[in-house]
């Protein structure tokens, strides 16, 4: 499945690279984050480090996706938008040019509102980031 297909983020604003698995509670994507990316020019000079704030995005358009593959057709007129973020713990630091693999679960929906909890690992499987975090579908 295309994440293009799901949600309306694009480059340079979009941090999915791939959908790896996903059932109607849980989707595990990918997204590397490459060295010539241009916030890396900032942050931080010779030691390129991905923005907390970006992996959190990452995770929201993680959320994002999965509701509009569980939200059967009403995604199609509404936008996914975060409307909450809690407990979020950093572990670890992403750098540049490093992948993360981030699995998302749907804690529980009500009415317009998806609840999720996601976990981005690196390679070796390390937490990087815990987050949880509402999405609310509007008219867009």
């Amino acid at each position: 499945m295309n994440i293009k297909d799901l949600i309306p983020q694009r480059e340079p604003f979009l941090f999915v690279d791939e959908i790896i698995e996903f059932n109607e509670t849980q989707m595990t994507t990918q997204v590397k984050f490459k060295k010539d990316l241009e916030f890396f020019k900032g942050h931080f000079p010779g030691n390129p480090i991905v923005p907390g704030v970006i992996l959190c995005e990452h995770c929201f358009q993680s959320g994002a996706a999965l509701i509009s593959t569980s939200s059967k057709g009403e995604f199609k007129n509404n936008l996914a938008v975060v409307s909450r973020v809690q407990n979020a713990k950093f572990k670890n630091i992403a750098h540049a040019d490093e992948t993360v693999t981030t699995k998302t679960e749907l804690i529980e929906r009500i009415d317009n509102a998806a609840f999720f909890k996601s976990v981005t690992t690196n390679k070796d499987n390390k937490k990087i980031l815990i987050i949880e975090f509402a999405c609310t579908l509007v008219n867009s």
